[in-house]
C-alpha cells in the first residue's frame, strides 16, 4: 500500500492532521485522506476540485491569516491530487 505525505483530497500534510488521518468503513486509518475530508469511508464534502481549492484558500486566509497569494500558491496542486483524477 502506498504511503502518502499529503491528503489526496485537500493537500494538507497528513503529519499535521490532529486525528492522524481519516478513517475507512471498518474504522482503520486512511493512508490517503485526512480526517477533515474522509470519515468512515466517505468524503465529508461533496464538491469539485475547484470548490475544494476555494474552500482551502478561504481557510488559509481566514483561519491561518495567510496572504491570499500564498494561499493560492499552496492550493495550485489540488486538482492534480488522486481524488480529482
Amino acid at each position: 500500500m502506498k504511503k502518502y505525505k499529503t491528503c489526496q483530497s485537500c493537500g494538507m500534510p497528513l503529519s499535521k492532521d490532529e486525528l492522524g488521518g481519516g478513517t475507512e468503513k471498518g474504522g482503520s486509518k486512511s493512508t490517503k485522506y485526512c480526517s477533515h475530508c474522509y470519515i468512515n469511508g466517505e468524503f465529508t464534502h461533496n464538491i469539485t476540485a475547484m470548490e475544494m481549492q476555494k474552500f482551502v484558500q478561504n481557510h488559509m486566509i481566514e483561519n491561518m491569516k495567510m496572504p491570499k497569494f500564498i494561499a493560492k500558491f499552496f492550493t495550485m496542486g489540488i486538482p492534480k491530487l488522486e481524488r480529482w483524477k
